[in-house]
């Protein structure tokens, strides 16, 4: 039974981290949005991933700085001091955000039933959030919607940038077939080879595609970007480390194609409505692919979760993940190619 039958004053969405949780989240806050655009939503968010909250409207925004230790919560605590929520949507079961919600007020205060919660997370809240039949981390969030009350058959984003962010982007658009491909993860070992890479690209570009390297300025992404260089004799923009988060939702966006692994971006790109081809061997994409275009996933990790555990996915645990560090290396150049081509086929690319 919906915990709502009208609308609530003030919801409280708590989800600190990271990128692509976050935008999968965005699209929990407005369903709510649309269904009672009357109520209040606040989310509290890591530093990073109040940028791409800029991108929607109508939500305010509390940064919760994780770095700061003790002094972090206090901080927070004192910015919520004589608030109360209607309801807490407690989305991340971690034990740092957990510890946030002790300073926060609410009537009911929703977290992930005894199926998807760890960390003892359902210590700090008082209503388990039913989980889905689909395994999807999407699903999974899209639930505490269906938990207060909102109807939404599916989830779906309103994301916006600046005009500048645009202009920004448009610089490095110069074909009319534009390839975006964001290589690395914050995590290592989520990351393809620089010779897959660079064989993507040999094949793109034999096509007329203009390519675009993108990422963040962390230093495993700014080396394996150039790496990418080193190898391909073909012309490219690398703007590794040069965008903000919304000069990257920009160039998503107005991309034709994006190629990237388990990181952010692949989920920017699927709430832009931009085809994704996300590589994957870590964790099962069914899981954490991007949402709307999981049949263009290049994935190794059936292939190496039975390789470590014996048994294939289906009969392990649903959150399995790969720990064979080298487990991207799995997948071939040629899987990509084919993918390539058929997303260019099927999106008439």
């Amino acid at each position: 039974m919906a915990l709502f039958t009208s609308p609530p004053q003030s919801v409280c969405i708590l989800r600190l981290s990271a990128i692509g949780d976050v935008c999968n989240t965005i699209a929990v806050a407005q369903a709510i949005q649309a269904q009672w655009p009357s109520t209040q939503i606040t989310w509290i968010c890591g530093k990073l991933e109040a940028q791409l909250l800029e991108s929607i409207k109508g939500i305010e925004v509390i940064v919760f700085d994780k770095k700061a230790g003790w002094k972090g919560y206090t901080k927070l605590w004192g910015k919520l001091k004589g608030r109360r929520f209607d309801a807490l949507l407690h989305m991340q079961y971690a034990l740092r955000a957990s510890l946030a919600t002790l300073g926060i007020k609410a009537n009911y205060k929703l977290g992930f039933d005894k199926l998807r919660s760890q960390d003892f997370q359902r210590l700090f809240t008082n209503v388990d959030v039913t989980s889905p039949e689909k395994m999807h981390v999407l699903d999974g969030l899209m639930a505490f919607a269906t938990e207060l009350g909102i109807q939404t058959s599916s989830p779906n984003w309103r994301l916006n940038y600046s005009v500048e962010d645009r202009d920004w982007a448009m610089r490095f658009l110069v074909s009319e077939r534009n390839l975006v491909i964001v290589p690395a993860a914050s995590k290592d070992y989520k990351n393809w080879t620089a010779e897959g890479y660079a064989k993507i690209i040999e094949h793109a570009v034999s096509q007329g595609w203009n390519i675009i390297l993108a990422g963040s300025p962390a230093k495993v992404e700014v080396e394996l970007g150039r790496k990418i260089e080193q190898l391909n004799p073909h012309t490219m923009t690398n703007l590794i480390g040069q965008s903000t988060i919304l000069h990257m939702l920009a160039l998503i966006d107005l991309a034709d194609l994006v190629i990237a692994p388990d990181t952010g971006p692949t989920h920017m790109a699927n709430a832009m409505n931009t085809p994704v081809i996300g590589l994957y061997a870590h964790h099962n994409p069914l899981r954490t692919g991007p949402y709307r275009y999981q049949k263009y996933v290049v994935s190794a990790y059936e292939e190496a979760i039975i390789a470590e555990t014996g048994k294939p996915s289906h009969e392990l645990e649903w959150r399995t993940r790969v720990k064979d560090k080298s487990a991207m290396q799995r997948i071939q150049p040629q899987q990509v190619i084919d993918m390539f081509d058929l997303v260019c086929l099927e999106e008439k690319l």
